[in-house]
């Protein structure tokens, strides 16, 4: 089964906590902190694998989650690092963010690795807050969390060439005639329902890469028919060949089928409607009037196309059809769907405030990342982390933003499951 959409959920490893430990050891009876370092969170890491040619597998399973850091250790141990999270996607998947639209990689090379979601770093032990005022600290760092993502996945084919046309005006027979493949061929409409690649070798060392895009109707832009689900495969073609039924069989009109063809590539993405195109008047075979075909040929070339005459069926002008296109190839410049260079270092930003500050009956409750990860890094039963703590929740501004909701001496405030009255 060809699928090539998919949306998925992804969340790198969260990073270790740091540890809250002293030496205990013969002989040194007051032994320093020696709480070790949370390992960090494994990255979620997209491989290119040119065996895949669908996003299948992404129906069946749909959550990608790396493994967690370790915790640190008493003895100054380290946590182990999560593992990564490899996943092997085929070559030509976009991946986007689905919140923005964003595109965050294009895995098009085979074996590129890009990593999708970064672990969390691993929290520091309690050895890195010893100073000389404070000798015993009784807390410790958590780790941060991994960044998480809901990932919309789009496969558009690796292919130099793709063949558009209406349904059943001999696409698929002339991807067979020119290429191993075997696509499936009958005289009725949509008779592909995926596209079909085919290697088209034309002597040693001269071969290029030909899909056959399902056919395309009026309307296809905005989704008819087949629509979207196959103008996508366009996008990374560097030349189009534009199959046209000459003889007009099933009430054809050929100026008609190549305009409304054009008009739909433009409407999907106006870049499309820029590329070369060579125009394959098909199905010379059953042509009655040869008037027709002159009348054709010299309007297209007068607009700047090449037009071959061909019969896919009996192979007739396509070895000279295949022979102009490869040569053209070699002329035109790679398509560039996203800039390499942005790949790099992903980061997924999150819009979410570190603290928001409401008010509950007579409880002013302060909640939000920030509060959360503040809670896991200190002991409120310790002295000198609960002052870490008082330290920390001015320094970010919790108090001031409690006194803008008018909060009074002896309020009660809510942070997590730790409550306490306000002392300005």
């Amino acid at each position: 089964m060809f699928v090539d959409f998919a949306e998925i959920y992804i969340k790198a490893g969260d990073g270790g906590n740091g540890a809250v430990s002293f030496r205990r050891e013969k002989y040194i009876p007051n032994g320093g902190p020696d709480g070790g370092d949370g390992g960090d969170g494994g990255n979620v890491v997209f491989v290119a694998d040119p065996g895949l040619r669908t996003l299948m597998d992404f129906r069946y399973k749909r959550k990608y989650i790396a493994e967690r850091g370790e915790n640190g250790g008493n003895r100054n141990k380290s946590g182990r690092k999560g593992a990564d999270l490899i996943v092997k996607v085929p070559m030509g998947t976009i991946v986007k963010d689905k919140e923005t639209g964003r595109i965050i990689a294009d895995i098009s090379r085979e074996d590129q690795k890009v990593i999708i979601a970064r672990g969390g770093r691993g929290g520091a032990g309690n050895q890195h807050f010893a100073t000389p005022t404070r000798q015993v600290p009784n807390f410790a760092r958590s780790g941060s969390p991994g960044e998480e993502i809901t990932a919309i996945l789009e496969l558009k084919l690796i292919a130099d060439v793709g063949l558009l046309g209406y349904p059943n005006v001999g696409k698929s027979t002339l991807l067979s005639m020119v290429s191993s493949a075997r696509p499936k061929i009958a005289n009725y409409h949509f008779t592909t329902l995926s596209p079909n690649l085919g290697v088209v070798s034309l002597g040693e060392g001269e071969s290029f890469v030909l899909a056959d895009i399902p056919g395309l109707i009026e309307g296809a832009h905005e989704g008819a028919g087949l629509g979207h689900k196959f103008l996508r495969h366009v996008e990374r073609t560097k030349l189009l060949i534009h199959v046209i039924d000459i003889a007009e069989t099933d009430g054809r009109d050929a100026f008609a089928d190549f305009d409304v063809i054009n008009r739909e590539l433009e409407l999907y993405n106006p870049e499309l409607a820029k590329r070369p195109q060579i125009i394959a008047a098909n199905k010379t075979d059953a042509l009655q009037d040869t008037e027709k075909l002159d009348r054709f040929r010299t309007e297209m070339e007068s607009r700047g196309y090449k037009v071959f005459s061909i019969s896919a069926a009996t192979g007739q002008g396509v070895n000279e059809l295949m022979r102009y296109t490869y040569e053209l190839l070699k002329t035109l410049p790679e398509i560039v769907l996203f800039d390499p260079e942005q790949e790099v270092e992903i980061t997924v930003q999150s819009n979410e405030p570190p603290f928001t500050v409401r008010r509950e009956n007579e409880v002013y409750v302060v909640e939000g990342p920030w509060v959360t990860k503040l809670l896991g890094s200190v002991n409120l039963n310790d002295r000198e982390s609960l002052q870490y703590f008082q330290r920390s929740i001015k320094n970010m501004g919790v108090i001031e933003a409690l006194e803008e909701k008018g909060i009074k001496e002896g309020d009660t405030v809510r942070m997590g499951d730790f409550e306490f009255d306000y002392i300005p």
